[in-house]
Parts: C-alpha cells; sequence; structure tokens
C-alpha cells in the first residue's frame, strides 16, 4: 500500500482541509472516518458499525461535560459569577499584574477545582472590561492567562477535566500497546507546564506589558461600580452553591468519577433550593448548549479512532514513516508534534485528537526506544498543540466570547495569534527537552 493512499494519511488530511474549510467538525469527523474506512477496504456497513462501536469509548467523558455544563448554568442562575467579578474589581487597587493574576487562578480553578470550564468567561469578563479600560490592559494578555488558565492545569493536574484528559492519554496509550497508568500522566507532563508558564511570563510581562488603550464602552448592566458594597454580599444560595462545588471536587477524588461528581455537586445545588426545582429542565437544557457540542465531537473522535484501527492501514503508516525518521529522536519527535499541531488545528480539541494520535504515535515510540514517561508527554504535547491557536478551539473561542464584548477584540489577530505564539512555541521545544531526559 502507498504511503499517499494509506487510509489514515487521506482521512487525517481531508479531516483537516475540512476543517480548514469550516465545515462543521462533527461532520468533517464522520466523513473523514467513512473515507478512511472505504480506502481501507472497509464496506460502508461495516465502517457505520465499527464508527458507532468506538463512540462508546468516550461516552462517560461525554457525560461528564453535560453535566459540569448543567452545574456552571446553576452558577449563573444563582449570581454567584456576577458576585465574583464584583470582588475581584474591589480587590485589585488599581494593579494590572494582581488582575492578570486573579484571571488565571479562576481560569485554572475552572478545569480543576469548578470544573466549569469556559463557562464562566463570558459572564466574569464582561463585567471587568471597564476595569480593564481604566488600567489601559492590553487584552491580548488577558486572552493569554485565560488560554493558560483554560489549557495547562488539564495538562498538568489529574483533577477535574485534568483527570479526563490523562484519564483519555492513559487509556489511548494503553489500547496501543504500552501500559500506563493514569498516575503516570502528570509525573511527565509537569514539564509541559513549565514551558507554557515561561510562555505566559513572556506575554504579560514582554510582549503585552505596555499600555494599551481602548475607548470605554459603556454597559448598562455589566459596569461595575467598585463602591458597591451591597452588591459585594453573599447570600444562602451563594453558599450552597459554593458548598456543591465543593462537594463536586471532594467526590470525583474520592470515586475518580467527574460524572458522579458533578450529579452529587447538582443535587446539593438543587436540594438546597440554590436553584429552583421548576428552573431544573431549563439548566439541563442550558447545560446541553454549553458542553453537549464539544462532548459529541469527543464521541465522534473515538469512533474515528476505532475507524482507523480496522482499516490496517496504521501498521503501514507507522513501517512506512520509522525509515524516514532516520531512527533519529529529534526528528521522530518533531514530526510527530508538527502531525499533532495540523490536527489539533484543524479539529479545534485536544481531548478529541487523543484518540487519533494515539494510533499512529504510541507504535512509532514504542519503536525507536521511547520510555513510557517520554511517550506521554510526545502524545500530551501532539495532542494539546494547537488547542491555543485554533480559530476553533474552545480555547480561543471562550476568551474572545468575553473579551470581544464591545466589539473591541479581534479573534484572530486578539486571540488567536497570541496564543498561538505564546503556548505552542514552548510546548514544542519542552516535548523535545523531555522526550531526551525521559
Amino acid at each position: 500500500m502507498s504511503i499517499i493512499l494509506n487510509p489514515v494519511i487521506i482521512s487525517v488530511v481531508l479531516l483537516c482541509i475540512l476543517c480548514l474549510c469550516r465545515v462543521n467538525v462533527l461532520l468533517a469527523i464522520i466523513i473523514s472516518a467513512i473515507v478512511a474506512g472505504l480506502t481501507g477496504g472497509m464496506g460502508i456497513g461495516n465502517v457505520m458499525d465499527t464508527f458507532i462501536s468506538g463512540m462508546g469509548g468516550n461516552a462517560e467523558t461525554a457525560l461528564s461535560y453535560i453535566l459540569l455544563g448543567t452545574f456552571a448554568a446553576a452558577m449563573t442562575h444563582t449570581g454567584l459569577a456576577t458576585i465574583l467579578a464584583k470582588k475581584i474589581a474591589a480587590a485589585i487597587n488599581g494593579k494590572k499584574f494582581v488582575l492578570l493574576s486573579i484571571i488565571t487562578g479562576i481560569a485554572m480553578l475552572s478545569q480543576n477545582l469548578i470544573p466549569v470550564h469556559i463557562a464562566f468567561i463570558p459572564i466574569l469578563i464582561p463585567p471587568l472590561l471597564h476595569v480593564m479600560n481604566k488600567l489601559s490592559l492590553d487584552r491580548r494578555s488577558v486572552a493569554c492567562a485565560l488560554s493558560f488558565g483554560l489549557k495547562a492545569p488539564y495538562i498538568t493536574i489529574p483533577a477535574g477535566f485534568g483527570l479526563i484528559f490523562q484519564g483519555l492519554l492513559a487509556e489511548n496509550i494503553t489500547l496501543n500497546g504500552m501500559e500506563v497508568f493514569k498516575n503516570d500522566i502528570w509525573k511527565s507532563t509537569w514539564i509541559l507546564g513549565v514551558g507554557m508558564f515561561i510562555g505566559l511570563l513572556v506575554a504579560v510581562l514582554i510582549s503585552y506589558r505596555k499600555p494599551r488603550t481602548y475607548p470605554d464602552i459603556e454597559f448598562a448592566k455589566n459596569k461595575i461600580e467598585e463602591d458597591d458594597e451591597e452588591a459585594l454580599k453573599l447570600n444562602k444560595n451563594h453558599y450552597i452553591t459554593l458548598i456543591g462545588a465543593v462537594a463536586t471536587l471532594v467526590v470525583q477524588l474520592l470515586t475518580k468519577s467527574l460524572p458522579l461528581g458533578a450529579l452529587v455537586g447538582l443535587g446539593i445545588v438543587f436540594g438546597g433550593g440554590a436553584v429552583s426545582h421548576k428552573k431544573m429542565d431549563k439548566l439541563i437544557n442550558e447545560g446541553i448548549g454549553l458542553m453537549g457540542y464539544v462532548a459529541f465531537v469527543m464521541l465522534v473522535a473515538a469512533g474515528f479512532a476505532l475507524v482507523l484501527k480496522q482499516t490496517g492501514g496504521i501498521e503501514v503508516l507507522v513501517n512506512a514513516v520509522i525509515p524516514f525518521m532516520q531512527n533519529s529522536r529529534i526528528i521522530a519527535v518533531t514530526l510527530m508534534l508538527i502531525i499533532g499541531l495540523f490536527v489539533t488545528m484543524g479539529i479545534g480539541t485536544s481531548f478529541g485528537t487523543i484518540p487519533i494520535l494515539a494510533v499512529l504515535f504510541v507504535p512509532v515510540c514504542s519503536h525507536l526506544g521511547f520510555s513510557p514517561a517520554a511517550t506521554i508527554v510526545i502524545l500530551a504535547a501532539a495532542a494539546a498543540l494547537g488547542d491555543a491557536g485554533s480559530p476553533a478551539s474552545d480555547t480561543t473561542l471562550g476568551p474572545t466570547a468575553g473579551l470581544n464584548a464591545d466589539g473591541q477584540h479581534n479573534h484572530i489577530s486578539d486571540t488567536c495569534i497570541p496564543t498561538f505564539l505564546h503556548f505552542n512555541i514552548p510546548l514544542i521545544i519542552f516535548a523535545i527537552i523531555a522526550a531526551y531526559l525521559f
């Protein structure tokens, strides 16, 4: 089988082209899976059966996203996010780096401690734009701070979305012939977090340190008055919601089940009366709206990965690529990272990329003698590359949704390009370093 006609190559290239042509990611993955199966000699019925069967591999992850989206909607209805924004405005005391640190910390908490992902951004950031304008804060630095907080924690911390990401890594690496456990992941991926932190420091302290002026457009319902003491008070519903968030974290850490943790948190919010039972259906619908799309992308990505395995083209591709890499670690790692960058840039999700890349990279890493730790770092970096910088990624769409509330923040030039440069370059460099150290 020619490498050019390899079903894996054809389908992955097609997937990237379709995504770059702005074809919906769900449809692009399904079409690519069908093309992979047909070019691999599978019948159309067999392709669809295999695809649907493979989707079950990410069922737990998809359920987690739906339930956590519902929890995020509940936080919105209690008004807790608005209270938090007002407290931030009152606490920064005119210091832009304090504001950036707080925003970064909250973004990190949204991945691990209170796992609501990007749902907090359109709620928290618009009320703070007035404060940012008074500080002449370059919003590109805020985009980088948010992107770091959304991305680095799931790569390095085994809680919340980090538990999902690292679980996917462990599962897919093991399924493809190299046994690793969830607890092994963060012990290796910490080096990627260091690289991203350096990128954040460069963005905040060097690249976007200079003041940038934005016209202060009034937001009748969003503008925060820092001296509004009454608006800073927490009520019973807010405390119940906080208890639910803590319970979500504790349960998922004890049981290693994020869906169960989210379910317990929702039970506390509804059972404690923080949100009326009459709003339950509405919140579920909002949760599906917030996170349902991401959940389905992950489901179909797992189905795509199984189709790729069944075509038999993976072994052929591995055998063809290994001589091309000339048994050189730096060439091998660089090529794998570049492939990961293009794939994730196309589909816009590092989580959904893992099953696709694992079937390609784990056999190569095993053949070239990479240790499990090095393989973990390479696959994690390859999957995460492009998540920051991709126009279709929630890591860029989320920050833009908040920072462009007044129409003064461009998605490509102010979010995608800065986050691409400051996080993807460090990920490549530190992944190559890890391949030699681990």
